[in-house]
């Protein structure tokens, strides 16, 4: 089975992992099932949201590291501010392949979840905390959930720093 037969349609094991971490911890979330989304634009629409709150998953490796860095669906990323931050000279987007062997997820539907979601540790954009909640992918093209930040940042724990900027829109 390939991953092209197969790109994180429907319910995946990660939305099941994401789920069972939520309910184990008592988080009271929003759990939306909707047609595939492609771009941040259809995912909020999609899921009733403001763009702003949309938690956008990056998979960069920086150094000899990868790690999943959340932005707001609204911004930029500066990938030079997170080299920068971990003291690197190189920093590059995960290709396809290395993705799908990372995380068994292809583009889009990566959530903002290092362990024990996802193997990578995982960051956070300092400028999301001014939202009240998160909404992601997670773990599918369809499937979002909408969850308050602070249990997000209970649970996930991401490192927070400031690595992204206005699109200018």
């Amino acid at each position: 089975m390939t991953h092209e037969s197969q790109p994180c349609i429907g319910p995946t094991e990660v939305t099941a992992r994401i789920r069972a971490l939520l309910d184990g911890a008592g988080v009271t979330y929003r759990y939306v099932e909707h047609g595939p989304t492609r771009t941040s634009e259809e995912s909020a629409a999609a899921r009733g949201e403001v763009l702003e709150v949309g938690g956008k998953s990056i998979v960069l490796k920086v150094g000899d590291t990868f790690r999943v860095c959340v932005l707001s669906a609204a911004r930029q990323l500066n990938s030079n501010r997170v080299r920068r931050h971990f003291k690197e000279s190189r920093a590059r987007f995960a290709s396809r392949d290395e993705l799908l062997d990372l995380t068994g997820l292809v583009p889009g539907c990566v959530p903002p979840f290092g362990p024990p979601i996802l193997t990578p540790p995982n960051c956070l954009d300092e400028a999301f905390l001014e939202n009240d909640r998160i909404a992601f992918n997670a773990g599918s093209l369809t499937c979002s959930i909408v969850m308050p930040l602070a249990a997000y940042l209970d649970l996930a724990r991401p490192e927070v720093f400031s690595f992204s900027r206005d699109t200018g829109a």
